[in-house]
């Protein structure tokens, strides 16, 4: 029983003594003063942008609604 037991211990010590030591110590510090600065309103992201000129290139190409012609050398 020993030979079974010895190994499982072995690496039952290994997993969880990497798992123990995987993110080190957490420390809080409190009553810094930190202040959150708002974004302001006025700042406008690229997205808008990006959509406004997709939707400005749609409506100047434009699509047609014209069918294919026949196949003539079919």
């Amino acid at each position: 029983m020993m030979d079974f037991l010895k190994p499982v211990l072995v690496a039952a010590t290994v997993l969880s003594a990497a798992a123990a030591q995987a993110g080190g110590p957490v420390i809080i510090e409190e009553g810094q003063g930190e202040e959150i600065a708002e974004k302001p309103a006025s700042s406008v992201g690229i997205l808008p942008v990006l959509g406004a000129l997709v939707l400005l290139c749609l409506v100047a190409c434009g699509g047609s609604d014209d069918p294919e012609p026949p196949c003539t050398k079919c």
